[in-house]
């Protein structure tokens, strides 16, 4: 009729409803993120509500075990806030005053330099100065967004509220939603491949986000304790830095670790100690440490591992980059599900041969 291919037109109407459902993702990619760190928070608490649920009367619910679990949480929360937040805070405050006295003294001519070296110094304090001069300019011209932008974080402190409480469903009424899930697909195989990669989806995220976890407290412990060892100024405030970039696989302990020499060489720390000890605990973590906690799930090459990260800075930056690995492997996972599932299997055994 009219010269239109019904088939063409099913294609075509398909195509844009991908794309559509595609451009209203992308709209809504703030609060998906959200919902997805709620969820990711939510895997994080759930071996310590599975314990206290063990432990408590048999009952139809979980919120007991939850309300007992947030409790638990909180309290954690408040000392790390004022026993080591107050330390990071007044270590990054020195360290920001101690950053123009650095640059003085490095401009300062040394007799046991030669001059080349010297004028290269103030080559390059010269290009600092006037990125300086450039940010003061930049800074001032935006007083007038200033409002702008106290708005923006106070939204981002509703975030941080509100992902504990999302959190906190998620825990509440995850079965349930899986279970609702499953009967929306009638097809009996898909609906079971399905809840095969349901399953293994909970597996993979429950593992990388325990394990990712333990590697930042790993980090923080060893950092201080080490800096610490050795009077490395601003130890605290290194060390929490570290743990921090710890969520971002390798490009996060990098960076940490360039920081951190830069940081022990500036304030004439022992610079050498300090390399040797980042050197022997990144073999510990990623020949050790790191291969057993994610043993299950996540099994990526180092070089998926960079592409992933690299790729998901460009797309969505920070928040790509950190959720780059679970993406990785979800996709691994969801590939060879389908792959086994497409694999005929044999429905009789060659009977063997006898002698």
């Amino acid at each position: 009729m009219l010269g239109i291919d019904a088939r063409a037109a099913r294609y075509t109407w398909t195509a844009a409803f991908v794309l559509l459902l595609l451009w209203l993702l992308f709209l809504m990619r703030t609060t998906l993120f959200v919902f997805i760190l709620a969820l990711l928070f939510g895997y994080l608490l759930s071996p310590l509500v599975n314990v206290i649920d063990r432990f408590l009367p048999t009952s139809r619910t979980r919120t007991p075990a939850l309300a007992i679990a947030y409790l638990i949480f909180v309290a954690v929360l408040f000392v790390a806030v004022t026993q080591i937040g107050s330390r990071v805070v007044d270590q990054a405050n020195a360290l920001a005053k101690s950053v123009p006295a650095w640059l003085g003294n490095w401009q300062q001519p040394s007799a046991s330099v030669t001059p080349g070296v010297n004028s290269f110094k103030a080559e390059v304090l010269q290009k600092v100065q006037e990125q300086i001069g450039k940010s003061s300019g930049d800074i001032i011209a935006a007083l007038p967004r200033a409002g702008a932008k106290i708005l923006s974080v106070a939204s981002n402190v509703v975030y941080v509220v509100i992902i504990p409480i999302l959190g906190f469903f998620f825990l509440k009424d995850g079965d349930v939603m899986r279970q609702l899930f499953l009967e929306m697909i009638e097809n009996q195989p898909w609906r079971t491949l399905v809840d095969e990669l349901l399953v293994d989806v909970n597996l993979l995220l429950a593992h990388y986000m325990r394990a990712i976890l333990t590697l930042s407290l790993a980090t923080f412990t060893s950092y201080s304790i080490f800096f610490s060892i050795l009077r490395v100024h601003y130890s605290i405030l290194l060390a929490a830095l570290a743990a921090t970039l710890e969520f971002i696989p390798m490009i996060g302990t990098l960076t940490a670790g360039v920081v951190i020499v830069i940081v022990t060489a500036a304030s004439g720390g022992p610079v050498w100690s300090a390399i040797v000890f980042l050197v022997v605990y990144r073999v510990f973590q990623d020949y050790v440490l790191s291969p057993q906690l994610m043993r299950a799930g996540v099994q990526l090459h180092p070089l998926f591992v960079l592409f992933g990260v690299f790729a998901g800075a460009e797309i969505a930056g920070i928040p790509g980059a950190f959720l780059s690995v679970p993406v990785l492997a979800l996709i691994r996972i969801i590939y060879r599900r389908i792959r086994k599932a497409r694999t005929p299997r044999l429905t009789a055994i060659e009977p063997s041969q006898t002698l």
